[in-house]
């Protein structure tokens, strides 16, 4: 049984041009990352997706290890695409991505065109499409000519297998020379997706600048900081979070100065009548450079609450200027081995 999407679903939702290019994304996108694999019911990522849909969110992102188990969020996402979304294929953006480990060896990782292309074709396969609209390279390789890893991406779009080709975590210099090796070969680079966050700020200091003169679009990740700018650690670490379970933040991210910045952000926030998570994303979406800005969500009603960033996307001069007080570097940055390489 398909899902009957909400008549007033484009209304709702600010869609911005990805760089030079003819595609417009949501201003906030939804990524799979976390809570939508095996581990989880299957009942709650239809309600999470529907709700997505409902409100604007066109945009679903998604990544070949996703999970848990590996695989198990396309998985996921598959079976909702075969049931709920069928008639809204056409309406939809999916995206996936390949670059860190998949499968046991030699060729489950990385950049080479052998693993990308195989990993493209499994992960059509377990969502059951014929191709993606972005496909990625998840992470720079430094050990594999940058000209192979695009020229996969380049042949995934020729082969129909994907319509868009996109980068994730490429320092500016490497961004500009996977730019200019697609351009040479016909697939501009459509996307980059850094992390981004209040407390991870490293795309200010050069990859904006490189993305706005090459026209590429840019959809940030992890802009909540993993959890950090919610309200979850204000009085510690508690049991369930996200640091508790060891998911990608180490328990010795949440220092005395970090929480303090937090608990200064949260007062600038409330000042302006949102709270923090919101104000963390709109924030994220001050710059024009940026496309979209990418949420996770647990539970239909965090997935709204998020959604709030909507409603005061505006700063003042003042605020701006306050917030740089505060929202400075917190050594969060997970992904920086491949964005400073």
């Amino acid at each position: 049984m398909s899902h009957a999407a909400d008549a007033e679903r484009y209304e709702r939702m600010p869609y911005r041009r990805t760089g030079r290019s003819g595609l417009l994304l949501p201003a906030v996108s939804l990524g799979l990352w976390n809570n939508f694999g095996a581990d989880r019911p299957l009942e709650t990522s239809r309600a999470i997706v529907g709700r997505a849909f409902d409100l604007g969110i066109t945009h679903f992102d998604l990544a070949n290890n996703y999970g848990p188990p590996y695989g198990s969020a396309e998985e996921t996402f598959g079976t909702l695409l075969a049931t709920d979304l069928r008639p809204y294929r056409d309406e939809l953006v999916v995206s996936t991505k390949a670059g860190y480990d998949m499968w046991p060896g030699p060729y489950g990782e990385w950049g080479s065109r052998k693993y990308l292309l195989s990993s493209l074709d499994q992960s059509l396969r377990r969502m059951g499409l014929e191709y993606v609209d972005i496909f990625y390279s998840h992470r720079f390789d430094p050990e594999t000519p940058l000209e192979e890893t695009m020229g996969a991406l380049d042949s995934a779009v020729r082969q129909g297998k994907a319509l868009y080709a996109g980068i994730s975590s490429y320092s500016p210099e490497r961004t500009r020379e996977a730019a200019e090796i697609l351009e040479r070969l016909g697939t501009p680079l459509l996307i980059h997706q850094p992390s981004y966050s209040m407390l991870n700020r490293w795309i200010e200091e050069g990859l904006l600048d490189v993305l706005g003169e090459l026209g590429v679009g840019c959809i940030g990740f992890s802009p909540l900081a993993q959890g950090l700018l919610t309200d979850r650690y204000v009085d510690g670490i508690p049991e369930g979070s996200r640091i508790d379970r060891d998911l990608s933040l180490a328990a010795d991210a949440l220092t005395e100065q970090t929480q303090a910045k937090v608990l200064a952000l949260r007062g600038i926030a409330e000042q302006r009548g949102q709270t923090l998570p919101a104000m963390a994303l709109a924030w994220t979406l001050r710059d024009p450079r940026m496309t979209s800005t990418l949420v996770g969500a647990s539970s239909v009603e965090q997935l709204e609450a998020n959604l709030r960033a909507l409603d005061r996307l505006d700063f003042s001069d003042e605020e701006l200027a306050e917030i740089d007080r505060y929202a400075t570097e917190s050594d969060i940055n997970l992904w920086a081995e491949s964005s400073d390489a």
